[in-house]
């Protein structure tokens, strides 16, 4: 089988397991192409952490889960060094002890509970793909994804994140409620893995009746990431990129009410990111080219953290959404 052909299934494997929320895989599988990091934001119990397991599951890659707290401390992630007392000598007295961020995939739940000092731990770590504790800098593997997820209504305990570090996010998707028919399959699906896990398990050894499924190496997804560096961008297209992210930052020479709704556009990894996730979105679709449908396809999420509403649009219910829609149509493509 083929990159293409196994990525796809590995598509279509999630989306067994996550019912209702196709989008959400979708944007898992193009941030995973696009060797990025991806924010979840939705209420509690709309499966974020469980898509992000479901993609661990299928990858033969480290998966690592930090529950963030307000109490938590920067060494409690990166690792620290610690003191070896009958070491054989003075320069290995110290030695360093990885954190769980040292992992190919590392969920981070509820990102926003974490204060000032972690998150700039992590944002090194999402940046520059190392960490740096006691004047030493330690790589991150090859593959790493940080895969956070937050509630955006609970207020109490929690912390907003910098927009330095939002922008090293690729794509912020919400996570909405399933409808109906999907919710219901949602009851059928996990009674269905409660029977199975219950009936083949051994007492006190119930995990060991989960089926470990198919998994994708990491050779497979470097290949993937290789593919979609060779997809072709049009000059017409890049125009078009560079035209959406510039009506962003100067509104007031496209529309006045757009100019009345933002206050910030985007920078420039806002069109770096809409580029990539383009090329993974077309060469998910089979193509060997980006087309406009591309870039307005994953719009939404590259651009719905970098935008900056100004007050008078936030007190009168305009959403980032709306503004980006506007943006959309404003902008024509070449």
């Amino acid at each position: 089988m083929t990159s293409h052909s196994q990525i796809l299934a590995l598509e279509h494997r999630m989306g067994r397991s996550i019912i209702g929320q196709e989008r959400v895989v979708r944007s898992i599988i193009l941030c995973l192409l696009c060797d990025s990091n991806l924010l979840l934001e939705g209420m509690p119990g709309l499966a974020k952490t469980r898509a992000i397991r479901s993609l661990a599951d299928n990858l033969a890659a480290s998966f690592r889960r930090i529950q963030f707290t307000p109490d938590l401390l920067p060494a409690d992630i990166t690792g620290s060094e610690i003191y070896v007392p009958d070491a054989a000598s003075l320069d290995t007295a110290f030695q360093f002890r990885q954190g769980p961020l040292f992992g190919n995939l590392v969920l981070v739940d509820e990102i926003n509970r974490a204060p000032a000092k972690v998150q700039s731990a992590l944002l090194e770590a999402m940046e520059e793909r190392q960490i740096t504790v006691a004047g030493k800098t330690y790589r991150l593997p090859r593959l790493f994804m940080a895969l956070a997820t937050q509630n955006p209504v609970e207020q109490e305990g929690t912390y907003n994140l910098p927009e330095a570090q939002l922008d090293r996010f690729l794509m912020k998707v919400k996570v909405d409620y399933p409808s109906s028919d999907s919710e219901k399959h949602i009851l059928d699906l996990v009674r269905d893995e409660h029977q199975r896990k219950y009936a083949q398990a051994p007492v006190g050894d119930a995990d060991a009746a989960v089926e470990s499924p198919e998994k994708l190496t990491l050779e497979v997804i470097y290949d993937a990431w290789r593919a979609v560096a060779a997809i072709h961008v049009s000059e017409a297209i890049k125009d078009y990129i560079v035209g959406i992210i510039q009506a962003s930052r100067y509104p007031s020479q496209h529309d006045q009410e757009l100019a009345q709704w933002l206050s910030a556009g985007g920078s420039p990894r806002a069109s770096l990111g809409l580029e990539r996730a383009a090329r993974a979105h077309a060469w998910l679709a089979g193509r060997d080219y980006v087309d406009a449908a591309d870039v307005q396809a994953v719009a939404h999420d590259v651009l719905r953290h970098r935008l900056v509403l100004t007050f008078q649009a936030a007190a009168s219910g305009v959403t980032v959404e709306q503004a980006i829609d506007r943006l959309l149509s404003l902008v024509i493509a070449g």
